[in-house]
């Protein structure tokens, strides 16, 4: 079949997408709120959504075998936006429990339905923009994984970031080209560490998409939270159970759960790809995945309700309203109905100060 991307791809038999579709993006605020958070946005400028991209871009690989997991509150757009998706396979969280609990529930619920399959997990707010390498890197997954490995995509790094995890890579697996062993996963390290991490060679960025059979993963989390997995499974056979069992499920992501004790037990594998990864993890991020026109901002939207003279960085016209940007390097505009935020791309991670600020002061309405 071809995908949207234009690239023949095979369909996976047996594959299952599982796409968590979670987080409030705090720092990409006002664009993202906990109401409308960033996987429900385009920014990219392509009119999809990111949780839309994430389903283009899977549907080669997976056909109509999709689990979303996402919040009660947001289940009713996610649903909307994906019209190729069942709306029995878009499951509502009561409470946010973190990703083991959404992508083990996933699991529970495939190893009953389709013991045999193989799962991947992939987040709704990531962008990719080679398609055929993703595609290529998830088959090279999918056949590491039928042999009982949990699998994850080490993601080759383009430059020392300290805003990601790494993976430590090992030695080359034997009967699978392309598959090393994960000696450990590495938490997000200061800017030295990091560009000695680049000139190793050795390290990997952590992208979060592991890639397993559903047993492997829940069988991996009995090994370190025995009740975790006995409630999951205990959900999975009775979905009326939901609400009763899920507040009292530990809080925690898959990482810390399940792949960093399996890593050092040597369960996990790893396949290193390039295929143009970000997770915009804030407007500094955006600005530099978006193209640019030198010398001028990028704009997100309507490029007619931007005035620039001397000026640089990301501008986001979603108000309405004329913006005019005069004699300002590397700035950034977002401009919606109820708030404005103005800052540069050197301070884009500190947006989320400004949310933990609201908040305290009991401004939830606009966060």
């Amino acid at each position: 079949m071809t995908s949207a991307g234009g690239e023949s791809t095979d369909t996976i038999e047996g594959f299952w997408a599982v796409v968590p579709a979670g987080g409030a993006g705090t720092r990409l605020w006002p664009l993202s709120r906990a109401a409308a958070p960033k996987f429900l946005r385009d920014l990219t400028g392509s009119g999809r959504s990111l949780l839309q991209e994430t389903h283009d871009r899977l549907a080669p690989l997976v056909d109509d075998r999709f689990l979303v997991v996402t919040g009660a509150a947001h289940r009713e757009a996610v649903v909307e936006q994906l019209a190729g998706v069942a709306p029995e396979c878009v499951l509502a969280e009561p409470s946010p429990r973190d990703s083991m609990a959404a992508i083990g529930l996933a699991a529970a619920i495939l190893e009953l339905t389709d013991p045999e399959a193989v799962m991947g997990s992939f987040a709704a707010d990531h962008v990719i923009t080679d398609r055929a390498a993703f595609g290529a890197a998830v088959v090279t997954a999918v056949a590491a994984a039928r042999d009982g490995w949990l699998v994850t995509l080490g993601i080759d790094p383009t430059f020392p970031s300290s805003a990601f995890g790494y993976i430590r890579l090992g030695d080359p697996l034997a009967g699978h080209d392309g598959v090393f062993g994960v000696e450990a996963f590495v938490e997000k390290p200061s800017p030295e560490v990091a560009e000695g991490y680049l000139a190793s060679g050795s390290y990997r960025w952590n992208a979060g998409m592991f890639v397993v059979r559903p047993t492997v993963l829940l069988d991996l989390l009995a090994a370190e939270h025995p009740e975790f997995a006995v409630r999951l499974r205990e959900i999975a056979a009775d979905r009326s159970r939901l609400a009763e069992l899920w507040p009292d499920l530990p809080k925690i992501a898959l990482d810390h759960a399940v792949a960093e004790p399996a890593a050092a037990a040597g369960r996990v594998v790893t396949v290193p790809a390039s295929f143009g990864w970000d997770d915009i993890g804030d407007f500094d991020s955006l600005a530099t995945l978006l193209p640019a026109t030198p010398g001028r901002p990028t704009v997100l939207g309507n490029e007619a309700l931007v005035h620039a003279i001397d000026a640089t960085g990301l501008v986001v016209p979603r108000s309405g309203r004329t913006i005019a940007v005069v004699g300002l390097e590397d700035v950034v505009v977002v401009d919606t109905p109820d708030a404005l935020l103005v800052t540069t791309r050197a301070h884009a991670q500190a947006v989320k100060q400004v949310v933990a600020g609201l908040q305290d002061g009991g401004r939830r309405d606009l966060t």
